[in-house]
């Protein structure tokens, strides 16, 4: 069954616009990827491993160091947390006693 002039009209257009769509799709995405460090990869999905530059390198230890840093205030947050906690289901005599025991030297 040959086809028709009229359908072969019809079709070779959109076929060029999904072309030209998915080349342009591809181009996009793989400049995203360049512009922001992720790794770019072959048709095949393994890795294209692109040489680490300093500037990269600089990168992951200043990442590094500002998660260990936010680790640390978390932690921080957590023990304080944990206190606020305790004041606020403790009952009022007992905190009132621990503040004063604080405010006074205790002779031995």
């Amino acid at each position: 069954m040959p086809l028709s002039p009229e359908i072969i009209a019809a079709i070779v257009p959109v076929g060029a616009v999904a072309i030209i769509t998915s080349t342009i799709g591809w181009v996009a995405v793989t400049w995203l990827k360049i512009r922001n460090g992720y790794p770019l990869e072959n048709s095949w999905g393994k890795p294209l491993l692109p040489a680490a530059s300093n500037e990269t390198i600089e990168r992951v230890k200043l990442l590094a160091q500002e998660n260990a840093q936010l680790r640390a205030e978390m932690g921080s947050m957590k023990d304080r947390l944990q206190v606020l906690e305790r004041i606020a289901v403790d009952k009022g005599s007992r905190l009132a006693a621990e503040i004063d025991s604080l405010g006074t030297p205790r002779l031995n």
